[in-house]
């Protein structure tokens, strides 16, 4: 095993609770590290922006060393490249404006029914407020994967933009994203990545990807509500931005509108520590493969980091799957070969017999474990399933604070509501 799961726990004062946390996906449970910070920051830094004075330019401080550590979670070039916001669905209503500012009538872009809804309707609207036409890319209702020979024909009409996600959050899915943005690039189209549901799993690097813009949200990732965007910096200076007059034109001010939530963003620099800590307690045996692709420094670290926690979740994927195979009656959706582990994140979709997802929902409830059911934004994906009537389905999402023993819990439960 990768990690030491006690010592992993101990970091988490949720965790003390004599429950089971498999609601992972729509929001991890926060690390002391995070919470450290944003105690740390509201008593002795709790200032606006630009001050004279002592506790002014501590939080300016804080704030610059969280773009930094960003910087280094997703490995872009430069700070000025990171923007901090409320969440990914804000950021993304925010930037769509901006980015669409430049379309015209009779354009096209590109999205897809795998997706959150958070990178589907910004673009929708955005789309009918200037005339431009959507185009869909539909995913494999069997295995759960994106239909890649129909994104090809529909880059072939050369659109302005594609939406795309890292990994669903419905169904686990990881997309192929670096040859996904390639195909893209190769006909002059934008991407911009929803990261949320990849960015508690594995390391990310923006640099390699390519992306043109990417996005995730800390509290998916162990900490608070706040949303971060990668763009390059390029397209970020030339974007025109909305925001009010004495606000600053340089990146990255100029697109935080607004006093930000400054103790949310220490409490992200907070997890970025945490992050470190992992990596110098049981990282040291990715040092070499990491080191030697360039990277140094706390950019090290975090993807140290992020390696062990994708090694120790392709057991639990492994344990997930295993435990709900053997639950009589249970239907899986997405990808259910133990071969393609690689290809998804720990996050499982069900129904149960003919059980209404939320009846299944409560009574695991009942027994203090916690999952979702529903349609959990992704509407098109439920209703691609022809499931959007039938209360859409039980969602699982483990995250690298479970254990074995929760997974085993897990099945015992079902099986018993099973029967």
């Amino acid at each position: 095993m990768s990690l030491n799961i006690d010592a992993i726990r101990k970091q988490f004062p949720a965790l003390k609770k004599d429950a089971l946390f498999f609601d992972n996906p729509g929001g991890t449970q926060i690390v002391q590290h995070s919470l450290d910070r944003i105690n740390k920051y509201l008593i002795e830094s709790n200032a606006n922006h630009e001050g004279a004075f002592e506790t002014s330019i501590k939080s300016d401080e804080v704030l610059h060393e969280a773009h930094e550590a960003m910087k280094d979670f997703y490995n872009a070039s430069s700070a000025e490249e990171i923007i901090f916001g409320n969440n990914m669905t804000t950021l993304t209503l925010y930037l769509s404006r901006s980015i669409s500012r430049e379309w015209k009538e009779g354009d096209e872009i590109v999205l897809t029914r795998l997706d959150h809804d958070a990178n589907v309707t910004p673009w929708v609207l955005a789309a009918q407020d200037k005339g431009v036409k959507v185009n869909w890319v539909d995913f494999d209702v069997e295995d759960g994967t994106l239909k890649l020979d129909d994104l090809g024909k529909a880059l072939e009409r050369k659109p302005k933009l594609l939406a795309v996600g890292y990994a669903a959050n419905s169904l686990g899915t990881v997309n192929p994203v670096s040859k996904i943005i390639k195909m893209a690039h190769d006909v002059g189209t934008q991407v911009y990545v929803d990261a949320v549901q990849y960015a508690p799993h594995g390391p990310i690097d923006v640099q390699k990807l390519e992306p043109d813009y990417l996005v995730s949200s800390a509290y998916k990732f162990f900490g608070p509500h706040v949303g971060i965007l990668y763009g390059k910096k390029e397209l970020l200076e030339k974007l025109f931005a909305y925001k009010v007059r004495p606000a600053t034109n340089l990146l990255p001010g100029k697109f935080e509108t607004g006093t930000q939530n400054h103790e949310g963003i220490a409490g992200v620099l907070g997890v970025m520590e945490y992050f470190e800590w992992i990596s110098k307690e049981f990282g040291a045996k990715y040092v070499e493969g990491l080191g030697e692709e360039g990277y140094t420094g706390r950019g090290l670290e975090l993807k140290k980091a992020m390696t062990a926690i994708r090694a120790y979740e392709f057991e639990l994927s492994r344990a997930l799957l295993a435990t709900l195979e053997s639950v009589p009656g249970i239907q899986i959706f997405g990808l259910t070969d133990n071969r393609r582990l690689d290809d998804r994140v720990a996050t499982f979709s069900f129904r149960l017999k003919d059980i209404p997802p939320r009846e299944v929902a409560e009574k695991l409830a009942k027994e203090n474990i916690y999952v979702w059911d529903g349609h959990y934004y992704a509407l098109n994906v439920v209703e691609r399933l022809g499931l959007d009537n039938k209360g859409g389905m039980v969602r699982v999402g483990a995250a690298h604070y479970n254990t074995i023993e929760e997974v085993e819990r897990l099945g015992e439960v079902l099986r018993k509501i099973a029967g």
